[in-house]
């Protein structure tokens, strides 16, 4: 009895024990429990429920963690705990040490209690799979990657000493154009154009190569700040009317051609020269009075006064041989073919509004005549054909896009010869005024180029001499058909002088068109022509020619290059033995340092 009534005491007082906290809670004041406020702990509100701290925090989803739900005895309750308020058998370690029973624990459940395993309010840090894809929705496939590993393994740097300096090509008549809005005037300008040959439009055309392939393009020589482009030349083959005179005058030779020019421009973080200087010797042994030079520059220079102003500069010139059985010459007992000399000087400004800019450009050239001497001893005299040409530019553009930038051009210009009247007692000066429509073009940098047309009017000093009205239409436009075949095109028309008595002027038209075609990186084949019309105003008579060129270019490497070239050229004229055949043939190598 006695042992009996001990084990009933013993249960008793564990009893009595297990008891007191809930006694001592309930005794406890809540600071708690009464609140009068929406979203306290005793009332969270919609959506809440009371946290670890006393403070609402949302309602706990189902378990977010599928090894909780296999968990031994685990009901799935609020939380997605083990229900009853009681321990899961993953927590039994954590009973007390001093009675053996579980720990009580002080956070609340939903209904404010205490209880005395863990609370079913899960800790709401970590995002649900909902919410977390909501956050971060799934990434598309492979572009930022791509990109990336691209850009990091697939790109290049290379030292800008190493880099290929690729000539600019300076080709077409006029030649380049640059800033200041001018090229060599031979056409709209100059008042030789007429006496020039198809030939010479076709050697400045075509003499110029197109950009090679950087594989093989030249190197250059760095002077200072300037990368210079040195190319010499020789060629030999045969030329089979070297005087450009007629059929039962015509005296074929052998041909020797050798040809050299400097390229240069400058490397300034700001401004820039460059420029092109040639110079060759066409010579016939066996027809020595055929032999001639000739020889062309331009220099360019650019200064940015600051970011709206930039003020060009350009100085030119041009040394030809005149053909002896011209209309304007008729000398065809002439010891050898007189010299003509055009030089000349570009200052303008071009001011940018924005989009809108306003170039003011004024020009200066003179043109100069070598006396003839005729196998009989005597000589004609062309002084009174030397004259300088004033000009004055504006042009307004506006850049509608950078594929797009159209432009009104008006010129105005005067003609003062050297000698008051000429030797038919005729006073030639004279005065033109031109406007032109046209814009500039890159149209997706396929085509490039510019393209305008307008009228030109002049009027002359000599009463006998009647004005010209006459369209104009300039072009010079580069078409890259595809990264192996570029196609060129360059037309101009201008009034150009004469000295037919009676005739005020001539109507000068000419057109080129160039194709180069790359077979291979180092060999390519050019084929071009040239047209030209001359009209001479007031008077019968008329210029009609044509010149075709095939040429290939093989590169043996960067310095170089085996050319071969064919030229042919013919002028039909209404005048007395103007009018020729002539066939060319070249051979050699060039050669770029």
């Amino acid at each position: 009895m006695r042992a009996v009534c001990g084990q009933a005491a013993g249960a008793a007082i564990v009893l009595v024990l297990a008891g007191l906290p809930q006694v001592a809670q309930a005794q406890t004041p809540r600071f708690d429990a009464i609140s009068p406020v929406t979203g306290a702990p005793d009332n969270p509100g919609s959506g809440l429920e009371a946290g670890p701290n006393g403070l609402p925090q949302l309602r706990k989803r189902l378990s977010d963690d599928p090894a909780s739900d296999q968990r031994p005895g685990a009901a799935r309750g609020l939380g997605g705990e083990a229900g009853g308020g009681t321990r899961s058998p993953s927590n039994a370690s954590q009973t007390s040490l001093v009675t053996g029973l579980p720990r009580l624990d002080d956070r609340l459940t939903i209904s404010g209690q205490r209880t005395s395993g863990t609370s079913t309010a899960v800790f709401n840090r970590g995002l649900s799979p909902t919410l977390r894809f909501r956050a971060a929705p799934a990434r598309r496939n492979g572009s930022s990657v791509k990109r990336t590993t691209q850009e990091s393994v697939q790109a290049t740097t290379q030292s800008p000493q190493l880099t290929p300096v690729v000539q600019e090509a300076v080709v077409g008549v006029p030649l380049p154009y640059t800033a200041s809005g001018s090229r060599l005037p031979l056409l709209a300008t100059n008042p030789a154009l007429g006496l020039l040959t198809p030939g010479f439009i076709l050697g400045t055309d075509l003499s110029r190569p197109i950009p090679t392939d950087p594989a093989y393009a030249p190197l250059g020589i760095k002077v200072g700040t300037f990368t210079v482009l040195p190319t010499f030349a020789q060629t030999i083959g045969y030329d089979s009317n070297p005087d450009q005179t007629t059929k039962q005058l015509a005296k074929g030779s052998v041909a020797l051609r050798t040809e050299a020019t400097v390229d240069f421009r400058s490397d300034w973080s700001s401004s820039s020269l460059d420029g092109s200087l040639r110079g060759a010797y066409f010579e016939t042994p066996q027809n020595e009075m055929a032999s001639r030079p000739a020889a062309d520059g331009v220099v360019n220079l650019r200064i940015d006064a600051n970011r709206d102003l930039q003020i060009n500069a350009q100085g030119r010139f041009l040394v030809d041989t005149q053909r002896t059985t011209t209309p304007n010459l008729q000398a065809a007992s002439a010891v050898s073919r007189p010299l003509v000399a055009l030089y000349g000087a570009t200052l303008g400004a071009t001011q940018n509004f924005n989009r809108l800019s306003v170039t003011l450009s004024g020009l200066v050239d003179r043109s100069e005549f070598e006396d003839v001497r005729l196998t009989n001893g005597g000589t004609i005299r062309q002084s009174d054909r030397n004259l300088n040409q004033y000009t004055l530019r504006l042009r307004t553009a506006y850049e509608i896009s950078p594929d797009l930038k159209p432009f009104v051009d008006v010129i105005g210009d005067t003609r003062v010869y050297d000698q008051r009247f000429d030797s038919s007692g005729v006073q030639r000066d004279s005065t033109g005024v031109g406007v032109l429509v046209g814009a500039q073009l890159g149209l997706a940098r396929r085509v490039t180029g510019e393209l305008s047309a307008g009228v030109q009017h002049r009027s002359y000093m000599d009463a006998t001499l009647r004005d010209i009205d006459v369209p104009l239409v300039n072009a010079t436009l580069v078409w890259a058909a595809s990264p192996l075949t570029t196609v060129r095109f360059n037309a101009a028309t201008g009034v150009t002088e004469t000295t037919i008595p009676g005739s005020s002027g001539v109507l000068t038209e000419v057109a080129t068109l160039e194709v180069q075609h790359d077979l291979l990186r180092n060999l390519s084949f050019v084929l071009g022509g040239s047209i030209l019309h001359n009209e001479y105003r007031n008077s019968p008579i008329r210029d009609n020619g044509f010149s075709l060129t095939a040429r290939m270019d093989y590169r043996l490497n960067r310095w170089l290059t085996l050319r071969g070239t064919y030229i042919y050229q013919q002028v039909d004229s209404t005048s007395s033995f103007a009018s020729f055949r002539d066939n060319t043939f070249l051979l050699g190598m060039r050669v770029n340092p």
